[in-house]
């Protein structure tokens, strides 16, 4: 063999080596013929394995800057911050019947070297305490750790989903697909609300409200069912982030989930704090409790199945049980900044915006199926958000820090910026994947139909960041009219757009595979009835006061059909609409020659240009004038039938409002 002299050179020995093979020569350093280099660095320090891997990963740094307020030289020690968010939190996992919530540590059980051996009792009386109830010191969970897993980063999510949560893979393109489990999509007929002195009065109760009551003490019930089954896992996922863009209005939020697909999901959809806001995050403004695996008590006061969503908005708290669906959480956040925000004079909308290279914003409301989304998304202009926003004296202002997708039957074609956003970071539920390509099938809809995918809104290419804009100067409302009597585009007025905003209209084929040809007219107040807490007339005197303000104008587009009902006639083409659109944004629509029409009294423009002005009013497209008669009339009597429900709710002193509104209605 080989030896090596003291300069590290390889002194030959000459002759052969084992087996009568050539001896190998090695010449380190400078070779004079300049092939052979050898790059090797010194040998690693570590013993073992393990050590090995305690090299691999360096520790990230603090990047607060010193607080003013303590001085120049005082600072607030990494050991006492890291206190007090542990206290935090521990605060929030208090039980109703013990002072303090369970012994919280950082980190994940699986590092072993990360559980304290003895730590001081987290102790701290737990805020807004309304109950007095019996307080037990000593009960099995204080005497265990209960691990926090306090904002990990997608990639530590990904690492825990797939470890831990079956169901959980990652897709050909870097998303990571995982299951909801039993419920597919939100469960509304379980959703509840605190009905207690101060919600009697501000809250919209009874027929045709989407707030469905329960007391304060079956709320209490099944808080302590979900925080008990919260401690009583190993570990929790705790996120603390923001709600809505306007920094003088942003709400802070804590999410306390048991699953990593919950905290990656919320991770996208809220809005993200740097790591300077996470240290001096302090007490949450609302807590969610996600204990979604664990079914309520079916024997509960209130209770009509084994799932439950709640919402006590006195102690700024919401409680899951029984659906792991991670849109409850999103939709419950929601329903929050319905009742927050307004009380505040900020309107909270169920729409999308986006915002033109002059800074003129555009607000879409729609149901589904109206084009929402696809005329929200334009690649001329910024996409501040795509389904919550608040309009505030500032302007407007997205809610969320991430987008929510439908994935059926979604192509690289049609949808592309969607398409593309699916990618690492992304979360996909329930879609259908090649079991070795794990390339995703968007058509498969074995799991459900509503498969969807939840993504930061940066993954978005011409997303405006921050997500803030100024006051809009378009209110677009989308209905796809299957009836096919509705005009293309109608201008409204202010007394209009507050009828058609409460109204809230499209009309959809239902069971098209029974062969009912038949359209289903919907009405959705607000766009969003299912997450509204205050009577529809409350926003809609909103949204007419601040387009007033502004000079906003109101528009009524029928993304639907034409020529005929569904079955008769044809669906507008997108093209066209999209012009309309276009029309609008460029201001040139609010000079065109307008024309009304009977029943509902819609001003029409007589020429859109690129549009074939024969299609602008609906009546000309039909080759039955008395069948088109017939069916504007019907259309009308569902409309008048629907607000029915409002007519009892007085706004103000008087009628006048209520009055004025339903007057704008169809009349005949």
């Amino acid at each position: 063999m080989a030896t090596t002299n003291g300069n590290g050179k390889a002194a030959a020995n000459g002759g052969e080596g084992r087996n009568g093979l050539p001896k190998i020569h090695t010449e380190k350093g400078n070779n004079s013929g300049g092939i052979c280099h050898d790059d090797s660095a010194p040998t690693v320090k570590a013993q073992t394995i393990d050590e090995l891997h305690s090299l691999q990963k360096k520790k990230s740094a603090p990047t607060t800057p010193l607080d003013g307020t303590l001085g120049a030289f005082a600072v607030v020690s990494d050991q006492e911050r890291h206190k007090q968010q542990l206290q935090s939190i521990s605060a929030s996992l208090a039980s109703l019947t013990r002072e303090t919530g369970p012994k919280v540590v950082k980190g994940d059980p699986a590092n072993k070297a990360e559980t304290p051996r003895i730590t001081s009792h987290v102790t701290q009386q737990h805020h807004h305490h309304p109950h007095v109830a019996p307080t037990i010191n000593v009960s099995d969970s204080a005497l265990k750790f209960t691990h926090v897993l306090y904002n990990l980063s997608p990639a530590e999510l990904y690492e825990q989903a797939i470890k831990y949560e079956k169901g959980s893979f990652i897709t050909s393109t870097g998303a990571l697909a995982t299951l909801s489990g039993a419920k597919t999509g939100r469960s509304p007929k379980d959703k509840r609300v605190v009905r207690d002195e101060a919600t009697e009065d501000e809250l919209w109760w009874g027929k045709g409200s989407p707030n469905i009551e329960m007391d304060e003490h079956t709320f209490m019930v099944n808080r302590e069912r979900a925080v008990d089954y919260l401690n009583s896992l190993e570990k929790v996922y705790v996120n603390d982030q923001f709600l809505n863009w306007d920094p003088e209005n942003r709400i802070k939020v804590r999410i306390v989930s048991a699953r990593a697909y919950h905290s990656l999901f919320m991770h996208n959809m809220c809005i993200r704090p740097t790591s300077e806001e996470l240290e001096n995050f302090g007490t949450p403004d609302f807590t969610i409790y996600n204990a979604g695996q664990f079914p309520c008590n079916r024997y509960t006061h209130y209770m009509t199945s084994s799932t439950s969503i709640d919402l006590n908005l006195a102690r700024r708290e919401m409680v899951i049980l029984g659906t792991q669906y991670a849109g409850e959480m999103k939709k419950g956040l929601f329903s929050v900044m319905h009742y927050l925000m307004p009380k505040r004079q900020i309107l909270s909308l169920h729409s999308g915006c986006n915002m033109g290279k002059n800074g003129d914003v555009a607000l879409f409301f729609g149901l589904s199926g109206t084009g929402k989304t696809t005329l929200s998304t334009d690649h001329n202009r910024y996409l501040i958000g795509d389904d919550e926003h608040c309009w505030s004296d500032n302007g407007v202002s997205n809610i969320e820090g991430g987008c929510y997708a439908k994935c059926i039957d979604l192509s690289r074609e049609k949808e592309p910026d969607i398409f593309n956003a699916i990618k690492f970071g992304t979360v996909l539920e329930n879609v259908v994947f090649d079991e070795h390509t794990r390339e995703v099938d968007y058509s498969d809809k074995s799991v459900t139909e509503n498969t969807r995918a939840a993504y930061p809104i940066e993954f978005i290419p011409n997303a405006k960041l921050p997500c803030v804009g100024p006051h809009p100067k378009n209110v677009i409302l989308l209905a796809c009219d299957a009836f096919g009597v509705l005009p293309p585009v109608s201008k409204l007025n202010l007394a209009q757009t507050m009828y058609h905003f409460i109204s809230g209209y499209t009309a959809l084929v239902a069971g098209t595979e029974d062969g009912i040809k038949e359209p289903q007219a919907t009405f959705s107040a607000c766009f969003g009835a299912a997450f509204i807490m205050l009577h529809p007339t409350k926003y809609a005197a909103m949204l007419a006061t601040k387009m007033q303000q502004q000079g906003a104008t109101g528009w009524l587009v029928n993304t639907g059909w034409s020529g005929g009902r569904y079955g008769v006639g044809s669906r507008i083409k997108l093209a066209y609409t999209r012009k309309i659109i276009d029309a609008i944004h460029s201001g040139s629509l609010l000079n065109a020659n307008y024309k009304k029409t009977d029943v509902f009294g819609l001003e029409i423009p007589t020429e859109v240009e690129g549009v074939p002005s024969e299609i602008l009013d609906p009546v000309n497209t039909w080759s039955d004038k008395k069948a088109y008669d017939d069916t504007l009339l019907k259309l009308g009597g569902l409309f008048k039938k629907n607000f029915e429900v409002f007519l009892n709710h007085k706004i103000g002193k008087d009628n006048k409002l209520t009055e004025e509104i339903l007057a704008a209605g169809p009349i005949f």
